[in-house]
């Protein structure tokens, strides 16, 4: 299997991106969805993102209609209802599957690295994954656990 550095993903803006550009960052990657019960974790996540970017942690949302369609919109909306609703200024993806048989290549591999209870699917939206600044995934955490309790660990891998 690849490491997580050779893999891409498109932005909302429709824009390639290498994951190698986050080289030597931590990483939370995290599945979102706009309608999401949940949907307040954008507040907590936007809050890690600003108190750690400057230290070289970056947080990856990519939107999943996956679960209850709670991401039914297109990129240009999703885009927009992160910034207006919850001030979202880190990098936000393209719309993907992340269970299934069209499962994009950043969540086969994430499941496969750390899988869970419930195996390598995921149970619902805003499950994060956690990536040291060598691109290792760490941690995996479940939906309902909050941006302010993963800030212990992020601030532990940066003050390596």
């Amino acid at each position: 299997m690849k490491n997580f550095y050779q893999l891409e993903a498109k932005t909302l803006q429709g824009k390639n991106i290498n994951m190698d550009a986050y080289k030597g960052k931590v990483i939370l990657v995290v599945n979102t969805a706009s309608e999401c019960g949940l949907t307040p974790q954008f507040e907590g996540l936007e809050n890690l993102y600003n108190k750690y970017k400057e230290e070289g942690f970056v947080i990856l949302g990519f939107p999943c209609n996956q679960f209850g369609n709670q991401e039914p919109g297109d990129e240009k909306s999703i885009s927009e209802g992160c910034v207006i609703n919850y001030g979202v200024t880190f990098p936000m993806f393209a719309k993907v599957d992340v269970n299934g048989d069209h499962t994009h290549p950043i969540f086969k591999y994430l499941k496969n690295k750390l899988g869970s209870i419930f195996g390598r699917k995921l149970k619902w939206n805003f499950t994060k994954f956690l990536i040291d600044a060598n691109g290792t995934p760490l941690e995996r955490f479940a939906p309902i656990t909050t941006p302010e309790k993963i800030d212990k660990y992020i601030h532990k891998l940066l003050s390596k």
